[in-house]
């Protein structure tokens, strides 16, 4: 098999993969709150399984990267899924036991297979050429469009599968997931040694060059302003809309209805993303993210009403899709392949801390300060991460013009 199709083949399986994940985790954010509430022996503990899948996902994100290197991503990627699945197991037995310190442990595991999973689009754009990489993130992405939608409902179909215990169906669906998962990375995906960002074997020839120095470029500045600042507007508008919808007197299925749309905007995108960047250019494309954020505060700020929601809502998802696409395909054109493992551990570890950080920020400031304060609060975030991408497009231009006589 030639190395152009070995890596198309494996885009699609990590996008298969990524569907399965997205179903898993969707699960567990459906449910675990609710499940940790009748568990917990104190009640102010409740959502300590659910923080458990950040924190957990946090501390092994950076570990991760390196024993992806070391192992392999195959071996790494399927042992990650395995994780998740033992996860899902622990769940079970937790829940139809009522042990809740047990619970907490099994969504740590979830957090170890997400911690992992976050992977799966960067190993896709490692294996294939500079101008393909965005095309790669955009296949593995799409995978989660028809999982943003099947994963709650696939949650409310199966929390009564054992009826002896709420909720424990569920989780066995978790661990189901997670074996399919583990299954499909074993026996069809393949490591491919990856494709230099610069196309050239010089590259990687020169050896790895200090952290200090990696993260100074102006294309490394620029991904993490996308990634980390379009992960932490988006998680810190979206976990505060349930609330805040609720709190504007639309009811509880009107709050479930904004995410599920608000992911279908997340994923959907990913289908013409990679497209969107070949005809407009990967600059515009990010500013765009940036503009479709704002359009959110702006919907948000005007109105309360379910229609102003739903809008707000789309728009924050289809800009964290182009800030997350793009911001990935620059970071995996900021290293060489032998400084692959300690960069990417580096950016993921940052971006799963500073979104952990917003997950937890968005309830007081929703409750003492309000939605539109949520929503206002991230413009000057906005305003930073494009300030950066400026940056980095001007440097890039300049690289293009002719020297002076």
């Amino acid at each position: 098999m030639n190395p152009s199709t070995h890596s198309h083949r494996n885009a699609r399986i990590l996008a298969i993969c990524q569907a399965l994940y997205i179903c898993a985790i969707s699960i567990d954010l459906t449910l675990t709150g609710l499940t940790g509430y009748e568990l917990a022996p104190d009640k102010s503990l409740a959502t300590l399984p659910f923080a458990m899948i950040t924190v957990s996902g946090a501390v092994v994100s950076y570990f991760a990267a390196l024993l992806l290197q070391r192992l392999g991503r195959r071996l790494g990627f399927t042992l990650g899924a395995l994780i998740g699945a033992v996860g899902g197991g622990i769940s079970v037995w937790a829940v139809m036991e009522g042990r809740f310190w047990l619970f907490c442990a099994g969504t740590a595991g979830v957090g170890v297979y997400q911690a992992f999973a976050l992977y799966y689009r960067l190993a896709a754009a490692d294996a294939v050429e500079p101008e393909a990489k965005s095309r790669a993130i955009s296949t593995v992405l799409a995978g989660g469009v028809l999982a943003a939608i099947v994963g709650p409902a696939l949650a409310a179909w199966s929390k009564d599968l054992i009826p002896s215990a709420l909720f424990a169906g569920a989780y066995l669906m978790v661990a189901l997931l997670g074996v399919i998962a583990a299954g499909l990375l074993w026996t069809f995906y393949r490591d491919a040694d990856p494709i230099l960002a610069g196309g050239s074997a010089s590259m990687d020839d020169a050896g790895p060059r200090p952290l200090g120095i990696i993260v100074r470029q102006p294309v490394f500045v620029a991904s993490m302003a996308n990634n980390v600042i379009g992960s932490v507007t988006m998680l810190f508008v979206m976990t505060a809309a349930p609330l805040a919808a609720v709190s504007c007197h639309h009811s509880i299925d009107d709050g479930a209805s904004i995410i599920q749309w608000h992911l279908v905007g997340m994923y959907a995108p990913s289908l013409v993303t990679g497209w969107l960047i070949r005809r407009f250019g990967l600059l515009n494309l990010l500013v765009a993210g940036g503009v479709l954020n704002v359009a959110c505060v702006v919907a948000a700020v005007s109105s309360t009403s379910l229609p102003a929601f739903y809008v707000a809502l789309f728009a924050l998802g289809v800009g964290w899709n182009f800030m997350f696409v793009g911001g990935s395909t620059l970071q995996a054109q900021s290293y060489r392949p032998s400084e692959r493992a300690k960069t990417q551990g580096v950016s993921e570890f940052l971006r799963y801390a500073t979104t952990a950080g917003a997950t937890l920020a968005a309830g007081p400031v929703l409750q003492h300060y309000g939605w539109s304060t949520v929503n206002l609060a991230i413009l000057p975030l906005l305003l930073v991460a494009t300030a950066m991408t400026l940056w980095w497009g001007r440097t890039e231009r300049l690289k293009k013009e002719p020297l002076p006589a």
